[in-house]
């Protein structure tokens, strides 16, 4: 199994990733040797290019963002990585969870926040309470799979179809030799170790992608919807944030839970059936379920919230999938903020920014087509 490009270290969640970008600054809370790696990737780019990114005008001042702990390998790339083009800007990131994040920015406590789910209507609804015209910027900037981990001892992985990944979270399937399972898998023996389920504690825009992934699937196995929030009839471990989560999972034989892919580890991860084959985790199956999706109706120009085709049969396809935005208003009252976030964001979505996110953090850099989507709505920004 292939994890050279989504294999990272994992970060302790109470860091705040916060690189103050200034000519004198460098180590920051929150840096680490991945981070610095990740800058002097971003400086060997082409000058030209950065410079198209960025806009070529030299800026100062501060941004603060908060939100999706998914996002937080690739964050610490893009912050790194901007740093080599704007190095008088200080960019700060809290990995709070996508609940977190929302919640802050709506209130007015950060100048974007970082999601696995696009807002939903009754926050778009608050929008104006913070934003200057009331509308919205949230792009789809963060593209990865959701890997299904595990740790069961001599297992690297296990085949699964959705109505078998759906028992085991609703707990319905207890054991690791349980039938369905088996039956997926004729040539492993497999233990009779019990399966322990572990889930996010926090309010998760993972766990959102997860359930709606579960609902759409075997809707009649997973009863409980698409919800942000674990259902608290269930069982199982609970962790905070994507490390709790593989922390607790890496804990115990027989425990399996969720997690942005790219911190999966050195962790079992199972492929899921898609249609008649079991697909593994990577970037490429990940961004073919995109070029299925359709965008959410209703939104403006500037919302490109994507419904995603979580029941694809499409071959190759990896169907678990965390689309993480950025969100940010569309009209600051502060003109400097919106020239520092229009900047910021304009990076994270170049051809670079993505590229070392990619190689950072195994995500799946957006098509040249949704970059022209993504650019038309960070250049209305204002």
């Amino acid at each position: 199994m292939k994890r050279s490009t989504l294999t990272r270290g994992l970060i302790p969640t109470a860091v705040v990733l916060s690189l103050a970008l200034a000519a004198c600054g460098g180590d920051e809370a929150g840096t680490d040797d991945a981070s610095t790696d990740t800058g002097a990737a971003g400086t060997d780019e082409s000058m030209d290019d950065t410079d198209a990114a960025a806009g070529g005008e030299e800026l100062a001042g501060t941004l603060v963002g908060a939100g999706a702990s998914s996002q937080q390998a690739a964050v610490q790339a893009w912050v790194a990585g901007y740093n080599g083009v704007q190095p008088g800007v200080t960019v700060n990131y809290d990995p709070i969870g996508s609940g977190g994040g929302r919640e802050l920015f709506l209130g007015g406590g950060s100048d974007f926040a970082g999601s696995d789910a696009y807002l939903d209507d009754d926050e778009l609804a608050t929008v104006g309470d913070v934003c200057a015209s009331g509308d919205i910027v949230e792009l789809p900037l963060y593209i990865s799979p959701v890997a299904v981990i595990f740790n069961l001892e001599g297992f690297e992985t296990v085949n699964m179809p959705p109505e078998v990944i759906a028992g085991v979270f609703a707990e319905t399937i207890t054991s690791w030799d349980d039938p369905a399972i088996a039956e997926a898998n004729p040539d492993a023996e497999l233990p009779a170790t019990p399966i322990v389920p572990v889930h996010r504690s926090d309010d998760s825009g993972t766990t959102e992608n997860f359930t709606s992934y579960l609902d759409t699937v075997a809707g009649d196995v997973w009863t409980y919807g698409e919800v942000e929030t674990w259902p608290g009839d269930l069982g199982g471990e609970a962790g905070a944030q994507t490390a709790g989560v593989v922390q607790a999972v890496q804990a115990g034989d027989g425990y399996v839970g969720y997690a942005d892919a790219s911190q999966a580890g050195e962790l079992g991860t199972v492929a899921v059936g898609v249609g008649e084959e079991f697909v593994e985790f990577s970037p490429e199956a990940a961004a073919t379920v995109l070029d299925v999706s359709e965008r959410v109706e209703g939104r403006s120009d500037t919302d490109l919230a994507i419904d995603l085709a979580r029941d694809t049969q499409e071959s190759g396809a990896y169907p678990i999938v965390l689309v993480s935005y950025h969100i940010a208003c569309a009209d600051y009252e502060d003109d400097e903020k919106a020239g520092l976030v229009k900047d910021y964001l304009t990076y994270v979505a170049s051809t670079e920014g993505q590229q070392i996110a990619a190689d950072n953090a195994g995500s799946a850099p957006i098509s040249d087509t949704l970059r022209t989507d993504v650019q038309a709505a960070i250049d209305a920004i204002q």
